[in-house]
């Protein structure tokens, strides 16, 4: 299996399936985000910041976006450990996001308001890979929440 993280999506066929109208009901997107050494911003700003603390700024900014498309931030956290398998590079911090479908995914990725804030997450990351699931019906119980 190759892996290879990217900032968006290149390949038209990721593109156009990203336009069909997706699995019924939430989905939730899983992101393994790899941040650069120093921030890089495309306009090319003097900046002092990590990769982390420009991806941050997008972060804070993002979860605020979330609720106006139905979506929320679940989790995030910093990777520590490998426990199974083998990578050339371990992932920085996994975030998990929900959205009640993959249009509302969409519909935000491509707002003004997201693409505003996005300057900070294209600055940051130096990859990630997004990874959009369901809830299966056989772990539907797991949830610990309620």
């Amino acid at each position: 299996m190759q892996v290879t993280n990217q900032l968006y999506p290149t390949e038209p066929a990721q593109l156009a399936e990203m336009m069909k109208p997706g699995p019924a009901g939430p989905i939730f997107m899983i992101n393994l985000l790899k941040f650069r050494d120093r921030a890089a911003y495309e306009d090319g700003r003097a900046c002092d910041l990590s990769g982390r603390e420009a991806y941050m700024i997008y972060g804070r900014a993002v979860t605020a976006l979330l609720p106006k498309f139905g979506g929320r931030a679940l989790f995030a956290g910093d990777v520590t450990h490998l426990t199974l398998g083998l990578v050339e590079e371990l992932w920085d911090e996994v975030a998990v996001a929900s959205y009640p479908d993959r249009a509302a995914l969409v519909a935000m990725s491509m707002s003004d308001e997201w693409r505003e804030i996005a300057v900070h997450r294209t600055a940051g990351l130096a990859g990630q890979l997004n990874i959009e699931t369901v809830a299966s019906a056989g772990t539907a119980g797991w949830r610990s929440d309620g």
